[in-house]
């Protein structure tokens, strides 16, 4: 949908203020919202007719904040809402709208390709819902030709500039940056009977935290993976929990916790069912399993210590409300009942008009019995037996034998009674006497139906009258049920709380890959330093296969770990907060976009150093290696220089791998204190190459390219003949082709071919020059021929 409002001033995260509280004399402008929402997740996008820019935000899950941000932060805004066919958000669509939008600043003659690369590297081409907001919105901008109401039709709507925004102290992290930390990562399950039901989580991040015991505490805890957060206030109440439940003193609260958590089920889908009266028997008993274990949730976190805050809020939040629910759930519904009936029933003692229908009922088959051995007494001598029954809706019938001479329909009449149907060879009969039994006893078993859906109707109300409790608990436990996932997490897997602070250092000791520690049988630890003037930018070399990028993603997934509240695997850890995680690791292509992998690695390196604060975390590995040496090496080295000559305060935490040691030998970086040189220790054994993955300062002189090709199993005379053109190369020698002879060899084989030429008598007689020739000359000149 497009959302058009007048507005004035901007307020907090790049979204303008709806209030209107700004200066008078500020001239009024319109702005356009694009929103499309899918499965849970949002895009996002804005244009301000002010300075002609397109804001947007890269896709994220829906959530209140979001639904607030989009009214400007005003929740009593209402703004016009204008609703587009699904088919103007499609994502083909509105990737040809923007390729087609009326950009000023580009050349008129710029053609589609460089278009599609210009405009790669503004605007992320892999977030498809915010791509689709911005197509509708591109359309609405068209119609309503802001900006441009006065010029011809032919002039589109300018677009100056693009602007990326996030929400307010979460952290950016991108779709790239998530797939290179293997923060996510989905893989088709190998049942064969699940495989239509979609994807499981393979080995990552999440899926080592995810001990959670609920749906709604795996769904918050993604949702926190998915919007980490800098807010100091919002971290510090998730560690106090994380740190009492990792105390192994705790562990009987956190089983007894988690025990309780397993029976929490759906609470606004059973609400919803109660609203429309749509409420099964299981709906009940899931409700009556949500609502008592909130209470032994309550009871046992009132006796833990109430200076942690959402200890405080569960003992406030779990109000007597759920126990009065509970108890009246446990008196009114006979769930045994229910489910042999497969419909809602009540128990004894809740309802006198109920017990006394329910007492007929059962004394109701002694009763009849002795009715229809009244009724036989009347009947034709020829009938031998017949039964008094009971059907609901109908009521109470004679039911007798078909007799052989019953052939017709006429045949069925017998006098007294009035014929009703026939049904499995027995004719069924309304009697003077079932007519009384009707009106003396009524329809008994819809009469009791009836009733207890009037009481089921008064439970629901009761029910949906003190809702609110129930909200409560649906929103603590799952926080809780993320905070007991992450802490089973840190003492399963040693980690260590962090301490977190708003400053520009970052110190990790003994650091260690939270994944790779699971998969290897020992793992080197390494130690982390940035300090506001100290080591702000790293740069390591060394072999290939020597640890490299595994440091960088050890960094990167710390840091994000501790964003999101959960303990590190570390020694120790003081982590500055950071604004933003960006990587330039992963090279990859994009079919759909028409990007080759290093134009898209360009982009990656481009969004980097457009957006990178002095609050960031930059992982950077093998930049340039895309193109050829010379060119790569300069991009690096002019993208290092460009953070370098930053104010201290405005570079970022950088860690930068790379093999292009001509980029520090050369001496093609400026000098700076804030630059630091490290590698990854190796030791020689003979001809074997033994890698130490022990971090250290220096600069690695040697590739290794020969003993890694060695360990990769290539020819060894492959290896062999890379190592002397290696050599060759690197000496400024003449490199030799092994595929043919040399010049000064060719000279030599013709100086040996002349001379035994001329060796030979032609005189003589006896020489025969055909056998000569053939032998002699042909197998050491032939080549040369």
């Amino acid at each position: 949908m497009a959302v058009p409002g007048d507005v004035r001033g901007r307020g907090l995260s790049g979204l303008p203020d709806m209030n209107g509280e700004e200066e008078e004399e500020e001239e009024s402008h319109e702005v356009l919202l694009s929103v499309f929402a899918q499965h849970g997740q949002l895009g996002l996008c804005f244009y301000d007719s002010r300075d002609f820019t397109l804001h947007y935000m890269p896709d994220t899950s829906d959530n209140h904040e979001l639904q607030l941000l989009a009214r400007g932060g005003n929740p009593d805004y209402r703004p016009e809402v204008v609703t587009y066919p699904y088919v103007d958000f499609g994502l083909e669509v509105s990737k040809q709208r923007l390729l087609s939008a009326h950009f000023p600043f580009l050349p008129p003659a710029v053609s589609e390709r460089e278009r599609i690369s210009y405009l790669s590297s503004c605007i992320s081409f892999d977030s498809p819902l915010m791509l689709r907001s911005v197509g509708a919105l591109l359309k609405c901008l068209d119609r309503r030709r802001v900006g441009v109401e006065l010029e011809d039709s032919s002039v589109g709507v300018p677009i100056l500039q693009f602007h990326t925004y996030t929400l307010k102290d979460i952290v950016y992290v991108d779709q790239d940056t998530y797939s290179v930390l293997q923060i996510f990562k989905s893989e088709l399950h190998p049942s064969v009977y699940k495989l239509q039901s979609g994807e499981k989580e393979g080995l990552s991040l999440y899926g080592i935290l995810n001990h959670c015991r609920c749906k709604f505490g795996s769904k918050l805890l993604r949702q926190w993976f998915l919007r980490p957060t800098r807010d100091l206030a919002v971290l510090n109440r998730r560690q106090e929990v994380v740190r009492f439940f990792s105390c192994p003193r705790n562990s009987d609260s956190l089983n007894t916790l988690q025990s309780s958590l397993r029976n929490i089920r759906n609470i606004p889908t059973l609400l919803r069912s109660m609203s429309l009266s749509h409420t099964k028997v299981s709906d009940w008993q899931g409700l009556y399993k949500t609502v008592y274990s909130a209470v032994c949730i309550r009871d046992t976190v009132r006796s833990l210590p109430q200076s942690i805050q959402l200890f405080q809020e569960i003992s406030e939040g779990f109000s007597d409300d759920l126990y009065y629910i509970a108890s009246l759930i446990s008196r009114v519904v006979d769930f045994e009942g229910s489910l042999a009936e497969n419909r809602f029933t009540v128990k004894p003692n809740v309802d006198p008009a109920i017990d006394e229908k329910k007492r007929r009922m059962m004394g109701l088959s002694d009763f009849l019995t002795d009715v229809a051995r009244r009724e036989l007494e009347h009947l034709d001598t020829r009938i031998p037996s017949c039964c008094v029954i009971y059907i609901p809706l109908i009521g109470f019938l004679l039911s007798v034998p078909r007799l052989p001479s019953m052939v017709e329909k006429e045949d069925f009449e017998i006098e007294g009674l009035d014929f009703m149907f026939l049904s499995e060879e027995r004719l069924h009969y309304r009697s003077q006497r079932t007519k009384e039994l009707d009106d003396l006893l009524g329809d008994l078993h819809c009469d009791t139906k009836d009733m207890e859906t009037a009481v089921m109707t008064q439970l629901q109300t009761t029910v949906l009258e003190r809702s609110a409790c129930l909200y409560k608990v649906l929103d603590l436990s799952a926080e809780l049920d993320c905070l007991m996932a992450l802490s089973h997490a840190s003492q399963e897997y040693g980690y260590t709380t962090p301490t977190l602070a708003n400053h520009h250092r970052i110190t990790l000791r003994q650091a260690r890959h939270p994944l790779l520690e699971l998969c290897s049988p020992m793992f080197v630890s390494n130690s982390f330093l940035s300090s506001e003037t100290l080591g702000r930018v790293k740069i390591i070399t060394g072999p290939n296969s020597s640890g490299k990028s595994i440091y960088l993603k050890q960094v990167g997934l710390i840091v994000f770990m501790a964003l999101i509240g959960s303990d590190v695997p570390a020694k120790e850890a003081e982590i500055g907060l950071v604004d933003g995680i960006f990587t330039r690791m992963q090279s990859r292509e994009s079919v759909s976009v028409g990007l080759s992998t290093f134009m898209i690695d360009l982009n990656q390196m481009a969004h980097a150093l457009n957006h990178s604060s002095g609050h960031s975390l930059v992982l950077i590995d093998e930049f340039g290696k895309g193109t050829n040496t010379v060119d790569g090496l300069s991009l690096l080295a002019a993208s290092i220089s460009h953070w370098l000559k930053r104010v201290p305060a405005e570079v970022p935490h950088i860690l930068l791998a790379t093999n292009f040691h001509s980029l520090l030998q050369l001496g093609l970086l400026p000098s700076s204190g804030l630059l630091s040189l490290l590698t990854l220790e190796t030791a020689v054994d003979g001809d074997e190459l033994v890698f130490l993955y022990q971090l250290k300062d220096g600069i690695c002189r040697s590739s290794y390219a020969a003993n890694i090709a060695t360990l990769a199993g290539l020819p060894p005379s492959l290896v062999q003949r890379g190592v002397e053109v290696s050599e060759l190369y690197r000496t400024g020698k003449t490199i030799k082709r092994i595929d043919r002879p040399s010049t000064e060899e060719q000279a030599n084989k013709c100086v040996c071919v002349v001379k035994k030429f001329l060796c030979v008598n032609l005189e003589d007689q006896s020489v025969d020059l055909q056998r000569y020739m053939k032998e002699e000359l042909l197998p050491s000149g032939g080549d040369l021929l």
